[in-house]
């Protein structure tokens, strides 16, 4: 027989509602019309993606109600969970970019940004394994860099991580970043080594083909991947005590590698049609000198949402230099009970919409500017530019040839809304390429 107090949780879990003021409600809206898009687009009315009809809300809200106090709240259909700051194999992650995807399946992940360490090799099979979850994918990076306290009467420097968002075409000028991502990468491999050689100073001595193969095949070695070369040999008991007792920053055995100014990493990133946002600002010694300069160079957020909630401190600071305010598990894959899982820090939907509104038009003109560059030159590398990130089923077709424009429609429908492609710009790409022709092998 039920106990009163079984009753009164009972009644206490199943009353319990993701209420939404109006403020949230216009927020969740947009939010879900670009999450949704290639549903509304194709004029599906699955999920979240609705009617095109702004004013038609019935896909994703419950109706409305009042409470007690007379207040009208809204209640959503489902929550739109987004994951802004993941790791792959690629880089220090301990999932292939495809499990990945899986387990932000598994976790109810709406949106997930893959930002490897200085690759974006992830994406295309992170791309892949999306489709058949119906999860989108941002393209994305965490860049590697040094800032220099100049100025300052300490004059350190300080080991600084920036995260780059961008469209479903990837980056502007994506051979420059690139061979920027490929110097970071570079240096990783040198400041590998030279950690390994201070860990046999240190008579913890670790092999460096054991680094390379726990790193695996073209991937530059980070701390990561010698911890856990350290764990193998026996010299730590866990990951985190080989941070703790050699590897942190400034630590016995750490070492820096070739990393570029910080202000220069994100000014690149602006140049190639992304949004930067700082990293875990926690980590960083002197963070509001820190932000000050990167807001001088451009920066446009930075992250102040963790998996245990809101950091007052950073939220503060990202308000007083007008700047994002951001967030993600920064999930690696490597499992235990001190790992924040994907999706578990809850950006406000409001938070997410501003993001998406500082960043879409950046992402618009930067799919307009490659799809440009691809007119002046039809070329089959410059087509991959286009497709390398937004190949859609359609894309993969039998044919031995294809209308441009039914191609790069595909790839866009997911990224951009009907009346974006449909503005005099894109209508003006559109008849210029009316008359190219995409061969299969192309493709």
């Amino acid at each position: 027989m039920m106990t009163d107090n079984s009753k009164k949780k009972k009644k206490k879990r199943g009353g319990s509602k993701r209420k939404m003021t109006l403020e949230q409600t216009v927020a969740y809206k947009a939010v879900s019309d670009w999450v949704f898009l290639d549903q509304s687009n194709s004029g599906g009315g699955g999920g979240g993606g609705g009617s095109n009809n702004s004013n038609n809300n019935s896909g994703i809200f419950v109706d409305a109600f009042l409470d007690d106090f007379g207040v009208q709240w809204y209640q959503p259909k489902e929550k739109l969970v987004f994951e802004f700051h993941s790791h792959t194999t690629c880089s220090d992650g301990f999932l292939s970019p495809t499990k990945l995807v899986e387990r932000a399946h598994h976790k109810g992940v709406k949106v997930l940004a893959l930002t490897d360490h200085d690759t974006m090799s992830g994406i295309p099979e992170a791309m892949d394994a999306a489709r058949r979850f119906g999860i989108k994918i941002i393209p994305g990076v965490e860049i590697s860099t040094i800032f220099h306290s100049r100025g300052d009467s300490s004059g350190a420097e300080e080991p600084v991580h920036i995260l780059a968002y961008y469209s479903s075409c990837g980056p502007t000028k994506a051979a420059l970043l690139e061979k920027f991502l490929g110097d970071i990468r570079e240096g990783r491999f040198l400041r590998a080594k030279n950690i390994v050689s201070k860990l046999h100073k240190l008579k913890l001595p670790v092999k460096w083909e054991t680094v390379a193969k726990i790193a695996g095949k073209g991937v530059a070695p980070g701390r990561l991947h010698i911890a856990r070369a350290l764990l193998e040999a026996g010299h730590v008991e866990n990951l985190k005590q080989a941070f703790s007792r050699y590897l942190y920053d400034g630590g016995p055995a750490y070492s820096t590698g070739s990393e570029p100014v910080a202000e220069e990493a994100v000014e690149l990133i602006r140049e190639t049609g992304g949004v930067a946002v700082l990293a875990h600002p926690w980590a960083l010694k002197n963070p509001a000198l820190i932000i000050r300069r990167l807001k001088d160079a451009g920066l446009h957020g930075l992250e102040a949402y963790r998996s245990d909630g809101k950091l007052s401190v950073y939220s503060d600071l990202a308000d007083a230099h007008d700047l994002l305010k951001l967030g993600g598990s920064d999930y690696h894959g490597r499992g235990g009970p001190h790992e924040s899982d994907l999706g578990s820090a809850s950006v406000p939907v409001t938070m997410v919409h501003e993001f998406l509104k500082m960043a879409r038009p950046i992402w618009r003109n930067a799919i307009l500017e490659i799809l440009e560059n691809y007119i002046k030159d039809p070329s089959d590398s410059n087509l991959q530019h286009i497709i390398k990130f937004g190949r859609t089923k359609a894309a993969k077709t039998n044919l031995p040839i294809c209308n441009a424009n039914e191609l790069i429609n595909n790839c866009l429908s997911s990224w951009l809304s009907k009346e974006e492609r449909e503005n005099a710009e894109f209508e003006t790409i559109k008849s210029t390429m009316g008359d190219l022709v995409v061969h299969a092998e192309s493709i």
